[in-house]
């Protein structure tokens, strides 16, 4: 895909396995078909690649801070681009399966009193579905895609 005249494509060169094996549903033991828990990662380009280099993410100085990586659900998504990315280029959003990170993922409350997804340790990036390049006006707002809950 080519990000010319897109809002949004996935970023070139994101081959992580996840992008061509997961699905929005993943099967259980027993067959049933089960929703994948979607959260997402905003993140500047360049620390994005660096971390395809290194095959995992850290987090930011201020995931580092806090110690543990922000995220945000899909309806939380324009908040965080609005409250914390503002005028920023060259952003990411990474799209995670949120069931694949395990126990280290923990849903605490935080912003406006809402549950916010927070993973206390690395982030592995075969959880990673998709990474998409977001597009920033000359205002300083960003183009969001429609996202899977």
């Amino acid at each position: 895909m080519s990000s010319e005249g897109a809002a949004f494509t996935v970023a070139p060169g994101f081959s992580g396995p996840a992008i061509h094996e997961k699905t929005q549903k993943t099967q259980r033991a027993n067959g049933a078909a089960v929703a994948v828990v979607k959260i997402y990662k905003i993140c500047p380009a360049s620390a994005w690649r660096e971390a395809e280099r290194q095959g995992v993410y850290l987090g930011s100085a201020d995931d580092a801070r806090d110690g543990f990586i922000h995220f945000s659900t899909a309806a939380q998504v324009p908040e965080t681009l609005r409250k914390h990315y503002f005028g920023q280029r060259a952003l990411f959003l990474v799209e995670v399966d949120g069931d694949a990170l395990g126990s280290e993922l923990r849903w605490e409350r935080a912003r406006n009193d809402e549950l916010f997804p927070h993973l206390y340790g690395e982030l592995d990036l075969g959880a990673v579905i998709a990474v998409i390049n977001l597009n920033t006006h000359s205002d300083g707002s960003h183009d969001v895609p429609e996202l899977a809950p």
